[in-house]
């Protein structure tokens, strides 16, 4: 199978139509439809159902596609370690995690890591869902559960706890609950279940204290546990957040019932089997053991 001709068509099913593939291959539209063709007719068989609004893959398209997705990926790994300084560490590093530890706890640390390792290109994704490191998404991951595929690296990070918060004004206008019960009397924030939390039982909340057929009834459900900090610090109730954003901007909030723990719960960091030899990878994961060491949980 012809290489460019490959990387050619991996564009295309990226980009969904050949005037778009072009314009990123810095190829004219009828070059790249030539190439999809020719390509097309050395296979024997149609790539792409053609029409007015794009390109969809055939069934044989969609199996070439997975398999040169995966492919390319690998590729550009390896591109990436071979470009890497063994004495100085360089090159880009793609890192992972959820929106609530990546920006509260995360993310006002990397400026001195960039300060040690100036020529290591720091991308920062924040999200919920898990990115696939496997395929290249992103080169390193911070997990706040253990990681469902077997091919994946992990280092355990920390272990931290779950609390409830509140802010002072909440607190000083209806009272601090003084036991479980009390969470009856409160306006309580949930997760709810529009999405899958990033951490397990996370609205124990509603459950502690109570007749686990009768929960109670949130006043308030946010699918972000962010979101949910910023609204507590707007006095909208008590809820149950990690320890790790009870620091820095989530100063201001106050944990009530210190006594009443929510699950314990697991960071790990998670890199590709392909990476192990990445010294990037080593430098970062060093510092994060470093920065969790320093760190109150």
């Amino acid at each position: 199978m012809d290489w460019d001709k490959l990387r050619i068509f991996h564009s295309v099913a990226e980009a969904g139509s050949f005037t778009h593939a072009g314009e990123q291959l810095n190829l004219s539209q009828s070059a790249v439809s030539r190439q999809i063709s020719a390509l097309e007719d050395s296979l024997k068989v149609p790539l792409f159902h053609r029409h007015a609004r794009g390109l969809i893959l055939t069934e044989q398209g969609e199996l070439l596609y997975r398999t040169a997705h995966d492919v390319f990926g690998k590729l550009s790994m390896v591109e990436a370690q071979l470009a890497e300084s063994k004495d100085r560490p360089k090159g880009p590093l793609k890192i992972t995690t959820t929106v609530a530890f990546g920006t509260i706890w995360l993310a006002p640390r990397l400026s001195e890591f960039m300060d040690l390792y100036p020529e290591i290109e720091v991308e920062l994704i924040l999200s919920d869902k898990e990115l696939d490191l496997g395929m290249r998404e992103a080169d390193v991951a911070v997990r706040l559960q253990p990681p469902r595929q077997a091919e994946l690296i992990q280092r355990h990070l920390l272990t931290a706890q779950i609390h409830v918060y509140g802010s002072p004004q909440y607190l000083k206008k209806y009272g601090t609950p003084q036991s479980a019960e009390d969470l009856d009397d409160h306006r309580l924030l949930a997760y709810g279940s529009a999405t899958k939390p990033p951490l397990p039982d996370l609205d124990w909340i509603l459950h502690e204290g109570r007749d686990s057929k009768n929960p109670r009834k949130p006043a308030l459900k946010i699918n972000n546990l962010y979101g949910m900090m910023k609204a507590l610090e707007g006095n909208a109730g008590l809820g149950a957040l990690p320890d790790f954003m009870h620091q820095g901007e989530t100063a201001g909030l106050v944990q009530v019932l210190p006594d009443l723990e929510g699950p314990q719960f697991d960071a790990y960091f998670v890199y590709a089997e392909e990476m192990r030899s990445s010294n990037r990878i080593s430098v970062f994961r060093d510092f994060l053991l470093r920065k969790v060491a320093e760190s109150k949980f």
